[in-house]
């Protein structure tokens, strides 16, 4: 191998390149190797200058400016994330190279408050077709494009856990709304909520509001129609007075698999009890049709809330704990004097002796607008609680006169009083709300409505 020695090498014509430079600087050169500097000496890449070929060796060059905003990251570089305003998205380099590498680095100790989404770009993150989450607090990452079979990998030893796999439920199915942390699915009619992660232990819990059907009335004279059952959880510890207390402190456990989800239809008058809504081991019962006070069925019907009538029937059957419904009102004896069908929140009122003083709807409960997001205002009813929703009230009973007290309750309650046009009549569609009671014409009950609600973030 040839070898040259020289204090300065510098190129004569086109981009100038030099090496060396004072006493005993070398350039060694043959046909396959140029080694610059020597032993215990610096080689300096000049100002403004750029290098190209060398490759990296498991570093970053760090940005010294903390980023609070979403931003897409580029190989060789390192990010200082501050999270104390709020969760950041990290998008990683788009069509990487193997050798590729970026860090992260927790600015303020926050991420476990607000954390890091690491957008996987269409690339793999450690095998996994998933972006990635960094929640643990203090922690540094970094990260190597290795090939396409796993993708980034994690080269540090560290805290945190990028394995590229979601660290909470994703799922699909009915309607999605946002509020905060939490996702909920909310469907209006029969479908399937499919759970595609449900990461263990800890992040694979779900609360959920199951709403039956309401109960029909019956002509002629019909008392009001029972409320579809009402169940719901509040594992998340939703706040109070805003949430029902009929909620079952306890959620489910989710499992990666398809839950069929059935909203059960409004009772068809005459004299029809509304269907039930299920959603996994959850079942509501449907709303007791409300009876005649005259002729032919006389007994309101037993549902997740009783119907009115001469003999008025039972709520919470089948019985379940907290309980789902109340008990209708009863009717007298005397033409005109009907009951009111009973709520989640409360029973039915009976009909007194005057031919016109017919029983409300009982009224129903309730769940936090926050449970269903900014489209809250879209289901239920307004009631006496603020910043909620109403649901499983009973229809109101019927009557000649429009009488203030057969009204129905609150939660899509149909109105018994004859001074109400046909639609305020009938249960709320989406409520479980009973039919009103009336002295003539048939009115259907509510349909129910089930919600999903977990963690997402």
């Amino acid at each position: 191998m040839s070898k040259i020695e020289v204090d300065q090498v510098t190129q004569q014509s086109g981009s100038t390149l030099t090496v060396g430079g004072g006493a005993c600087k070398t350039a060694t050169v043959d046909a396959t190797t140029i080694t610059l500097g020597r032993s215990g000496g610096t080689v300096t890449l000049a100002s403004g200058a750029t290098q190209s070929g060398f490759g990296r060796t498991g570093t970053v060059d760090w940005c010294t400016t903390a980023k609070t905003s979403p931003f897409t990251s580029v190989s060789g570089k390192g990010y200082f994330i501050n999270t104390t305003g709020g969760a950041v998205t990290v998008t990683l380099p788009s069509s990487p190279s193997a050798g590729d590498i970026v860090a992260f680095s927790d600015y303020a100790n926050k991420w476990s408050t607000n954390a890091v989404t690491l957008n996987r770009n269409s690339s793999l993150i450690n095998g996994g077709s998933n972006n990635s989450t960094l929640d643990t607090t203090g922690s540094s990452v970094t990260l190597v494009y290795v090939d396409g079979t796993r993708g980034w990998k994690q080269v540090n030893d560290a805290t945190e856990n990028v394995t590229g796999a979601p660290q909470y439920i994703v799922a699909t199915g009915g309607t999605v709304v946002t509020c905060g942390d939490y996702k909920t699915h909310i469907f209006t009619s029969s479908s399937n909520l499919v759970i595609c992660s449900a990461p263990t232990p800890g992040n694979n819990s779900a609360d959920y509001f199951v709403v039956a059907g309401g109960g029909s009335n019956t002509i002629p004279y019909s008392g009001g129609g029972g409320a579809g059952g009402f169940r719901m959880s509040n594992s998340f510890s939703l706040p109070s007075p805003a949430t029902s207390p009929l909620a079952n402190p306890s959620g489910l456990t989710l499992s990666v698999q398809s839950y069929p989800v059935t909203v059960g239809a409004g009772g068809s008058a005459p004299a029809g009890s509304g269907s039930a809504s299920t959603f996994s081991t959850v079942t509501s019962a449907g709303g007791g049709y409300g009876g005649s006070n005259q002729t032919g069925t006389m007994t309101g019907a037993n549902g997740g809330s009783g119907g009115s009538g001469r003999s008025a029937g039972s709520g919470n059957t089948p019985p379940v704990s907290p309980p789902q419904g109340n008990p209708g009102g009863t009717s007298p004896s005397a033409v005109n004097a009907q009951g009111g069908g009973g709520g989640a929140g409360g029973p039915g009122g009976n009909g007194g002796p005057a031919s016109n003083d017919a029983g409300g709807g009982g009224i129903g409960s309730y769940m936090s607008d926050t449970f269903i997001g900014p489209t809250a205002p879209s289901y239920g009813t307004p009631g006496p609680v603020s910043s909620t929703r109403y649901f499983s009230g009973g229809g109101g009973g019927g009557s000649d006169s429009a009488y203030p007290s057969n009204r129905g309750g609150a939660g899509g309650g149909g109105d018994g009083r004859p001074s109400q046009p046909a639609t305020a009549k009938a249960g709320g569609v989406n409520t479980g709300g009973g039919a009103g009671g009336t002295p003539g014409g048939d009115f259907n009950g509510g349909s129910g409505i089930v919600m999903i609600r977990y963690k997402y973030q």
